[in-house]
């Protein structure tokens, strides 16, 4: 579990004597000294650290720990009953994860499914024998590129809820890749386009990310949709050297 906070901050206010006594009658809040807002910086540190914990601290407890590591005072707790419980709470989470991602699995499934035989009778929708769905939404001339070219598109991919993950459109950039370093479903979708045309894929998950996902964004047997504009086969670098 990579959520684990070390408050090696926490440390470090020790290790500078951060606890001053004359800061205790301070104005609440004020950042009138360098220290104070050295303190109040580490203080956000440990503030967007424990942000990311999915968990409500007890918060008294939490400040009583605090207390402990920078006074340098003995701990409640022993070095093993840390470490346990620690690890329980961790594992709890991670099963709880894991649980949620095997729900959202199930779901995307019988989703991307309902959805991929709808699609399949749509109006200028063509399957092959994978299991990938195209559409072509422009015509192009060009040659079609094999698993031996780099080609230069433009993209943008969805979600079946249109939410978009990623697009070169957005980023007001085309984007240069090998055929054979994409997933499945686009290596075979690029092999089926001339150079010049625009389609609209519909990958199934088997031909996508599978049962893991990606990225946060992209769950667990989704299907993705995305619309790809050949603009060119590139040449190589080699062939263009040796011209």
């Amino acid at each position: 579990m990579k959520k684990m906070i070390t408050f090696a901050a926490v440390l470090l206010l020790a290790g500078c004597n951060a606890v001053d006594d004359k800061a205790a009658t301070a104005k609440a809040g004020a950042l009138d000294s360098e220290m104070a807002k050295f303190s109040y910086a580490i203080g956000l540190d440990v503030g967007r650290s424990l942000a990311r914990i999915d968990e409500k601290l007890d918060m008294s407890a939490f400040n009583d720990g605090l207390m402990t590591s920078v006074e340098g005072t003995e701990s409640k707790l022993s070095e093993e009953e840390v470490a346990e419980v620690k690890q329980a709470v961790f594992k709890r989470k991670q099963e709880a994860m894991i649980e949620k991602q095997n729900k959202l699995a199930i779901e995307n499934k019988a989703l991307g499914g309902k959805f991929l035989q709808e699609n399949a009778s749509a109006e200028g929708v063509q399957t092959t024998a994978s299991g990938l769905q195209y559409k072509e939404l422009s015509a192009g001339t060009g040659p079609k590129p094999t698993l031996d070219d780099t080609v230069k598109v433009n993209y943008e991919g969805k979600l079946l809820d249109d939410t978009v993950f990623d697009s070169s459109y957005k980023r007001g950039e085309p984007v240069t890749f090998p055929v054979t370093q994409v997933i499945e479903g686009w290596k075979e979708g690029l092999q089926l386009m001339p150079v010049g045309s625009k389609y609209r894929l519909f990958i199934p998950a088997a031909l996508a990310y599978g049962e893991q996902g990606a990225g946060g964004v992209i769950g667990p047997n989704a299907v993705l949709v995305f619309d790809v504009e050949l603009l060119s086969i590139e040449e190589d670098a080699a062939d263009a050297a040796a011209e």
